[in-house]
């Protein structure tokens, strides 16, 4: 029952690093990108005994000739192959469970990633309620912009001047003579 439990484990494992940045991908084959990244990600590249060049050829090895990507039994097959490497000493059943136990349940890291940063200086110049003149006009009262109406110069087709106090009472002021 445990051993069902890890396999699936490692097919989801395999499945998740399958789909790690590529919107097409089905999840059933790992491309050479992804394979050094699950291999770096959980650990099984170590710096000494297994480095990204051996995962590297392992890939090599273990796909079709003309393929570019690996299923998930030629996966297994890699992962045999760099199990007694990783883990000198061991029997080769020890090395693989151990090389199983590296990568069940990991899903792919997102290292690295660009955030915003809020720090002092961003903070004040992104502040759209610091923000004055022209530029005030382009961001509602929630910080939110305007979108085209706040950048484009609309006319007013009343008939008046810009801020002119007594707009719109023509009309009162002929109809009372």
């Amino acid at each position: 029952m445990a051993e069902s439990t890890d396999m699936e484990q490692l097919l989801t494992s395999f499945k998740k690093f399958a789909i790690h940045g590529d919107t097409k991908a089905t999840g059933k084959e790992l491309n050479g990108k992804n394979w050094a990244k699950l291999c770096k990600d959980c650990k099984v590249i170590d710096g000494k005994n297994i480095t990204g060049t051996d995962v590297d050829i392992v890939f090599s090895k273990v796909k079709a000739k003309t393929s570019r990507v690996i299923t998930y039994e030629e996966f297994q097959k890699a992962l045999e192959e760099l199990a007694p490497k990783r883990f000198k000493g061991q029997s080769k059943e020890e090395a693989l469970k151990a090389m199983y136990q590296l990568i069940e349940g990991k899903e792919p890291t997102n290292v690295g990633v660009t955030r915003v940063a809020k720090t002092g200086a961003m903070g004040r110049l992104t502040d759209t309620t610091k923000y004055t003149g022209s530029h005030k006009e382009r961001f509602d009262d929630s910080g939110k912009g305007k979108g085209k109406a706040g950048r484009e110069e609309l006319v007013d087709q009343t008939g008046y001047v810009g801020a002119y106090k007594n707009a719109g009472t023509y009309e009162e002021k002929t109809k009372a003579k």
